[in-house]
């Protein structure tokens, strides 16, 4: 006998049409093919065990500060029963620990989280099918049977739940925020939902734990192991003391948006991504980044922080600092103690061109000038 959710997922005229042989497969091979995925996607929210875990994961959150703003927004749509679809950009592995956690500490009723599949081996994936309901996310796959099944899955799930997921699809290695994918969200607005809305969320570090390991690839080359990635975070962990910022816009309604219109779908993935980048917390590391020269005295990387801060300001963007006195004062340090910079007699050095590179891009989006790609 068939488990409620898969029966669902079975009956959705999307997936009847495939199993129909809508797109060259049919019969038992196109069934069992459902079926084999679906049995990837099914996860379990254990909320009670998921609080427990902060308590192994310690070592790693005690290195991060959590922040947040605007969290009256998500506070307004919980009490208006909305259901919602959070949509962040995307940093770091932290990330997944981050955000969920920043909504469990004001009460806040926990999503399902939409994770890389590359997440789900060993250990870590039994916590995330058991425990945290994280769903196993195929990035990048161009099968029928997948796309086809991921989407009913999203819709049928959103009838009981929320989703927290990431339009990116994985981590920006750049720096920069990246286009945002239009699968997930054209698989939300499948479930015809009225009371849909989509948060738009962004979260912003002073450092990112992994930032030397992104900074150096630019670009995702391959899916690497969680084991071989986790130990490189645990050594570049050794010393490392960052703030995170999570900001929460306003609801988007969604309900009303047709998912089988494109135009709808692309300009309702565009104006999400526009929020997040808004959202975005310009902390002094950024800017400082995005100011420094190869070798610089701090009086003019003051002056070149201060002509950025008044065009950000002049864009209304989420500010972290004022002033590029104290943009330096707040991100000297922790940049020097990274080993990414180095102050010499009264002049700021780069050490580490990729990294610093890798910062300065994190605000790029800001900084661009209308009409330009980005």
């Amino acid at each position: 006998m068939l488990d409620e959710i898969t029966q669902a997922v079975l009956d959705r005229e999307e997936v009847v049409r495939y199993l129909r042989g809508s797109i060259g497969e049919r019969g038992g091979q196109a069934r069992e093919r459902v079926h084999a995925y679906l049995g990837e996607l099914r996860t379990t929210q254990r909320h009670a065990i998921y609080r427990a875990l902060q308590h192994p994961l310690y070592p790693i959150l005690r290195k991060i500060e959590r922040k947040h703003e605007n969290l009256h927004h998500v506070v307004a749509a919980t009490r208006a029963q909305h259901r919602i679809v959070y949509a962040s950009n995307h940093k770091s592995h932290t990330d997944y620990l981050v955000e969920p956690l920043v909504l469990d500490d004001n009460g806040i009723r926990p999503p399902l989280i939409a994770a890389g599949i590359n997440l789900f081996g060993g250990p870590l994936g039994l916590i995330h099918r058991h425990v945290t309901g994280a769903i196993p996310i195929r990035r990048n796959t161009k099968d029928p049977a997948d796309l086809v099944t991921l989407k009913a899955y999203i819709a049928e799930i959103l009838k009981k739940h929320d989703l927290f997921f990431y339009p990116e699809g994985g981590r920006s290695y750049s720096g920069e925020l990246k286009p945002a994918k239009t699968g997930l969200i054209h698989a939300a607005l499948t479930a015809n939902r009225p009371d849909l809305v989509i948060i738009p969320a962004a979260i912003a570090y002073d450092l990112v734990l992994e930032d030397h390991v992104l900074a150096k690839q630019r670009v995702k080359k391959h899916q690497r192991p969680f084991t071989r990635e986790l130990a490189e975070m645990v050594r570049y962990a050794v010393g490392y003391r960052s703030r995170a910022f999570v900001t929460f816009g306003a609801p988007i309604p969604a309900g009303d948006c047709d998912p089988q219109s494109r135009a709808d779908v692309l300009e309702l993935t565009r104006l999400t991504r526009a929020r997040i980048g808004a959202l975005y917390k310009v902390l002094p590391t950024a800017i400082f980044a995005a100011a420094m020269r190869p070798s610089i005295t701090r009086r003019d990387l003051e002056s070149r922080i201060d002509h950025l801060l008044e065009e950000l300001a002049a864009k209304r963007a989420n500010l972290g600092v004022t002033s590029g006195r104290d943009a330096i004062d707040l991100a000297a340090e922790p940049l020097e103690t990274r080993g990414i910079v180095v102050a010499e007699r009264g002049r700021f050095r780069v050490r580490e061109r990729s990294v610093l590179r890798y910062y300065g891009r994190t605000i790029e989006h800001l900084l661009a000038t209308p009409g330009r790609p980005h």
